[in-house]
């Protein structure tokens, strides 16, 4: 079975926390204490609710920017779409290591939010797959890695079908969409959905059915 060789989740959660005020060091002799104020020494002050609201930090561009990994379609994800140029993403700083492979095919790591999250494979300078082994990201439909395929089954209905290879000791499920397709292939210890992957049917598909040409 074609499966990813090594994808792993990259991700980070933000936490924020609302300092307290700290008490004057004292009050003069018959002065009324002043609102929020501490009542004794060593008491921390009351904040009140549209202070506490001013002091919450603004959301981190991060967490804005995970939105964009949360879909993988036959177009692709983010830059990464199927048919871009190695050499252009590269340049742009989208691509972090590449690797070899035969037949003209190079896989490449991604960078950014989809560091860790996609493996691309290029033929011939162009991009013609995109997988993940981590769920997000899913597709339109819904259907991600950690599903089982009777799942894939009630979100796709007509439109999927499972398949297997050529060698009949491997199965996968399949969504054509026009010329590209979805591809979905299993889990090397677990049941269910392992890997997700986009592209090209004569590639994504071909690969999966005859295995890698080398």
């Amino acid at each position: 079975m074609n499966r990813l060789s090594s994808v792993v989740v990259a991700g980070a959660l933000a936490l924020a926390t609302i300092g307290t005020v700290a008490a004057p060091a004292a009050a003069r002799p018959g002065a009324a204490p002043s609102t929020g104020a501490a009542r004794s020494a060593g008491t921390a002050t009351t904040v009140t609710p549209d202070r506490a609201v001013a002091a919450r930090p603004a959301a981190r561009p991060a967490a804005a920017r995970s939105s964009q990994v949360e879909v993988l379609s036959v177009r692709g994800t983010g830059p990464y779409r199927i048919g871009a140029r190695l050499d252009r993403l590269a340049a742009a700083g989208r691509i972090d290591w590449t690797a070899p492979g035969c037949a003209g095919v190079v896989h490449a790591g991604a960078t950014g939010e989809w560091a860790g999250v996609v493996l691309l494979a290029f033929r011939h300078g162009r991009l013609v797959e995109v997988a993940t082994a981590t769920a997000p990201p899913r597709s339109p439909a819904g259907a991600a890695v950690g599903m089982s395929f009777a799942e894939l089954e009630q979100i796709y209905g007509p439109r999927g079908a499972m398949i297997s290879n050529d060698a009949g000791d491997a199965t996968a499920y399949l969504v054509r969409i026009g010329t590209r397709v979805e591809l979905f292939t299993g889990h090397p210890i677990r049941p269910g959905v392992g890997s997700f992957q986009v592209g090209p049917a004569w590639y994504v598909e071909r690969t999966f059915r005859q295995g890698p040409a080398c």
